[in-house]
């Protein structure tokens, strides 16, 4: 089976969206054969090659909702490139900032409304929750604590992509208490990235026009 593994992270280097997709990669048998794009940094000459495989796999951050919009583009000229010869599944693996998994859900249908203009088969989604807190806990086992409802839902998805069959979209949290996500992200996140800045704490609570 020929599989694309499409990062469509903004940034360039090491990013969760790359993650998830390793994460997703060892639960897939060593005899597909897979191809890795980065949409932040390697163009593609032609998209007709995508419509070659049987199953496409999407990871990128929510943004307001959205697709970021350089890997928007790249679907739009990858929808121009239809050729009606084949129809790959795709799969969707969504991380936002928000502690709600559910907050995936519009951008998930953004990616169904797509498949169907672009000649593709929608398979399943994966939205999680508080996605930026898997760079600080990747020494956590995939399936284990906070990574427990992650561990899930990409065997399911891995099933899914390997039978090319469709599944119900999976949004979930990560097993960790809000109150907890909250504290590292203010102490462990926004706090350091402050002091990495020169500012301090009081800086960043400022009210614009304060």
């Amino acid at each position: 089976m020929k599989i694309a593994l499409i990062n469509g992270s903004p940034k360039a280097g090491k990013n969760n969206s790359g993650w998830f997709l390793e994460k997703l990669e060892t639960c897939l048998g060593k005899e597909h054969e897979i191809s890795r794009y980065n949409a932040a940094k390697q163009y593609i000459a032609d998209y007709t090659t995508l419509y070659q495989m049987d199953a496409i796999v999407f990871a990128f951050p929510l943004y307001i909702d959205a697709v970021p919009s350089h890997l928007f583009r790249m679907m739009v000229e990858m929808e121009k490139s239809k050729n009606g010869e084949k129809e790959p599944f795709v799969y969707t693996i969504v991380n936002n900032g928000f502690y709600e998994g559910r907050q995936s859900r519009i951008v998930l249908d953004i990616v169904k409304n797509w498949c169907a203009r672009a000649g593709l088969r929608y398979g399943q989604g994966i939205g999680q929750g508080a996605g930026e807190m898997v760079g600080f806990i990747d020494y956590v086992p995939l399936g284990h604590g906070p990574l427990k409802n992650l561990g899930e839902a990409i065997k399911d998805l891995a099933q899914n992509i390997e039978a090319l069959k469709s599944g119900e979209d999976i949004l979930f949290s990560p097993n960790w208490p809000r109150f907890a996500w909250r504290y590292m992200a203010t102490h462990s996140f926004w706090h350091k990235l402050a002091k990495k800045n020169g500012l301090k704490i009081r800086d960043i609570k400022k009210q614009i026009g304060g």
